[in-house]
């Protein structure tokens, strides 16, 4: 193996060496120049000096004698000094007695020498006499050529750097020849040793050590690698015997393969049959699943109609006037048919969540809003002993995003949950901002549930025992569905419960806020509640009062009010009024069950007096407040005005095949001060939108000769109506419905059976936005 001399290990040592001897003889050799330097410099001016000190003597007796000959002798004299360039002695008057002087030396190297000592020096001394110390006779002034001096300090320079490179040569050629012959060579010798080895080939013949090696390093790598070769030449030996032994395993392997193999295939064909079996289940569990979601879509349409008619027959009833025990009755079975629309609901959501198809909307709602609405719906199921409360955190956001439609239907389920196993106590709804999320609290004193009856009431129509049902009714689908429905919205329902002691169920889901807070300007004024501490009016009024600006004060309902001073009084006991009203002429706020109204003879005896509903809504409460803080009463909000116009609001055609619920949205429509023009299908609608001057259409969807989507598509190809609203009114429920009216061209969905509120949200937002 042939190693070049530049990577040779020698010649690597020998040129660190030299590297390090050129440097630091450099170094040495500048210093000693430098040294040289200063005293060369010094020598300059000391035998200048010296001249100096020769001359002086006899050039003072010269001036003293005014010898002008002498003079000139003597400065002809000093010129024959190889440096002095120009000699004077100057009289007393400044006047030259005698000079003498001779050009400069030239050289190349003159510019080195001027650099370091000066071109010229001047020297001049002040001639006296021993006689007379005081009497100054004139001046002896010499000029020297610092070249003389300088270019001999250049000549010791040059030997000085010269000679030092020669040794530091001299140094580098000894080392190579000896790092060769110590190193080089031997370690040559090894590595051609080694490399004539085949490692194939197992050798058991050592590799020679270099002589006179034996001991140091060189040796000590020669013995280590005879130790390894040995070791190679063992493992060689033991990977022949394994690769012997792998290749008669290989055989044993390759047979039992072949073996597994033709089993393999076997099975093959054994699963293909079975793949093919569920393939086909699949397939026909698809067209089962296809079978029963139409299924579900005509039962809702078929159910969904004939409720439509029966609620909207019942709300108009309500509307008329009868007596107590009739209007009773119409309630009743107004309940009851909603009561049928949610277990409705609750049915073809649960099928949802079984197909997948369930979606979710993300709009801004009014949260509190939307939370007192579902509990003043559900207070009716409340038994007469208990008291249900929503106490809203008044930090809660004005409008969230969200699903308003699943959301309520969480609500809703959570409340007729704590109503229907509460017979005494309260049953409280909480709503509070909690970080990013919203969360909701329903809490109960109630029958209770045991912890191992936890998971199962969350199961579709499972409830804790067998018992519960028959003593308290129910499906068991409103857990179920609640649970799944905080789930698909990314939130959790939670349960804590002691048997005999009550339930809370809390729901946490991620609305995020739309609009801020709402905030009121502040009130100024005391109110005094006659209520109990544990009620839920107390625990509502102490937090939202102090947060509107006015002092509140609570009293037992025993309490008197004598000499007791308050603009407004607020109580949930309707008994403890009368002698309440002896002692107090303040307006009085009774908070009580719509059934417990005082009739209006008692109403006008504690006047003034003003009845509100329990649960108690926030903005119900806060315009009762300003209607007595202020001097001008406002009415309350989301009341339909009576307009005293004979003049209608607006033009609708309702396009509607079903006698009944034609008959049910006409009458609704004109109790709202709305002219109704009827179409019996969608055909009948383009004809009467030729004829009249329509402001919105009420279109529904499924309909002989022409259905809505039809008619909705064949309205906006016209051209003639792009800004026409047309709301969908459909017996339909599941989520395709409402795409598949949009796709038609409709602006807003109406899902049968609505009530007077959802068709008057509708018509406003659908007149709204054509204005």
């Amino acid at each position: 193996m042939q190693i070049s001399l530049t990577h040779r290990l020698s010649y690597k040592q020998a040129s660190l060496t030299v590297l390090v001897a050129f440097i630091l003889g450099t170094l040495l050799s500048i210093i000693q120049v430098g040294i040289d330097y200063v005293s060369e410099d010094a020598s300059i001016d000391r035998e200048i000096q010296a001249l100096l000190d020769t001359s002086y003597n006899p050039a003072s007796r010269i001036a003293y004698n005014i010898d002008a000959e002498l003079a000139q002798e003597l400065v002809a004299g000093l010129l024959r000094s190889p440096a002095v360039i120009d000699a004077s002695i100057i009289s007393t008057d400044s006047s030259l007695m005698a000079h003498a002087s001779r050009p400069a030396s030239v050289s190349q190297y003159r510019f080195i020498s001027d650099y370091l000592f000066g071109a010229r020096r001047q020297f001049e001394r002040m001639l006296l006499i021993d006689r007379a110390p005081e009497e100054k006779l004139g001046s002896l002034r010499i000029e020297v050529d610092t070249y003389a001096f300088g270019s001999n300090f250049l000549r010791r320079s040059m030997l000085t750097i010269m000679t030092g490179f020669a040794r530091t040569l001299l140094l580098s050629l000894i080392l190579l020849i000896l790092f060769y012959f110590m190193l080089t060579k031997p370690l040559i010798e090894v590595v051609k040793a080694l490399s004539s080895r085949n490692v194939n080939r197992p050798n058991a013949a050592p590799l020679p050590c270099p002589p006179g090696h034996e001991h140091d390093e060189i040796g000590t790598l020669v013995a280590v690698a005879n130790q390894q070769l040995i070791s190679i030449d063992d493992e060689i030996k033991q990977r022949k015997n394994a690769e012997q032994r792998l290749n008669q395993s290989l055989l044993e392997l390759e047979s039992a393969v072949a073996q597994r193999t033709t089993e393999l295939k076997a099975t093959n064909a054994r699963l293909l049959k079975s793949n093919h079996e569920l393939e086909h289940a699949q397939q026909q569990a698809l067209q089962t699943a296809h079978s029963r979601a139409s299924f579900l879509a005509n039962m809702s349409h078929e159910i969904r109609t004939p409720l439509n008619g029966l609620l909207g027959m019942l709300s108009l009833a309500l509307d008329t006037p009868s007596n107590s025990e009739q209007q009773q009755q119409l309630s009743i079975a107004h309940h009851s048919g909603k009561v049928l629309v949610d277990l409705l609901n609750d049915i073809l959501d649960l099928s949802k969540f079984e197909s997948g198809q369930l979606q979710l909307e993300h709009i801004s709602f009014d949260l509190r809003a939307l939370v007192e609405d579902k509990a003043s719906l559900l207070s009716q199921n409340a038994s007469p002993g208990v008291e249900l409360t929503c106490l809203i955190d008044p930090e809660l956001p004005a409008e969230v995003f969200g699903d308003p439609t699943r959301v309520g239907q969480v609500i809703s389920n959570l409340i007729s949950n704590a109503l229907k196993f509460t017979r005494f106590g309260r049953v409280d709804v909480r709503v509070r901002p909690a970080g990013a999320d919203i969360e909701f609290i329903v809490r109960d004193t109630g029958i209770g549930i045991t912890e191992d009856a936890y998971e199962l009431i969350f199961e579709p129509f499972a409830q804790a025992d067998a018992g519960i049902t028959r003593q308290y009714g129910g499906t068991g689908l409103g857990l179920a569905l609640s649970r799944h429905l905080c789930e698909i919205m990314q939130g959790q329902l939670n349960l804590q419960s002691k048997l005999g002691f009550g339930s809370e169920f809390t729901a946490r889901l991620p609305l995020k806020a739309s609009a801020p807070p709402t905030v009121y300007q502040p009130l100024n004024g005391k109110v005094i509640s006659l209520t109990s501490v544990s009620s839920g009016l107390n625990e509502m009024l102490k937090v939202l009062l102090p947060h509107w600006g006015l002092e509140y004060q609570r009293l037992d309902t025993d309490a008197s009010l004598l000499g007791q001073t308050a603009d407004i009084v607020i109580s949930d006991c309707p008994e403890c009024l009368y002698s309440t009203r002896l002692n107090c002429q303040a307006p009085i706020l009774l908070v009580t069950a719509y059934g417990s109204f005082l009739a209006p003879e008692q109403a006008k005896s504690l006047a003034p007096l003003e009845q509100l509903a329990r649960p108690l809504p926030q903005k119900v409460l806060r315009h009762a407040l300003e209607r007595h803080f202020n001097t001008q009463p406002r009415a309350l909000i989301n009341r339909p005005e009576q307009s005293a116009e004979t003049d209608y609001k607006a033009c609708v055609l309702l396009v509607e095949d079903n006698p009944v619920n034609q008959l049910v949205a006409k009458g609704m429509l004109i109790k709202l001060g709305y002219k109704v023009i009827i179409a019996n299908d969608g055909e009948h609608a383009l004809k009467q939108l030729n004829e009249h001057a329509i402001d919105i259409v009420l279109m529904d969807c499924n309909m002989p000769i022409m259905d809505g989507y039809e008619a909705s598509r064949r309205i906006r190809q016209s051209g003639l109506y792009l800004n026409l609203p047309i709301i969908a009114l459909t017996a339909n429920a599941l989520s395709e419905e409402r795409q598949n009216c949009k796709a038609a061209g409709m602006d807003d969905y109406l899902a049968k059976p609505f009530t007077r509120e959802e068709l008057i949200t509708v018509l406003e937002n659908g007149l709204n936005n054509r204005a």
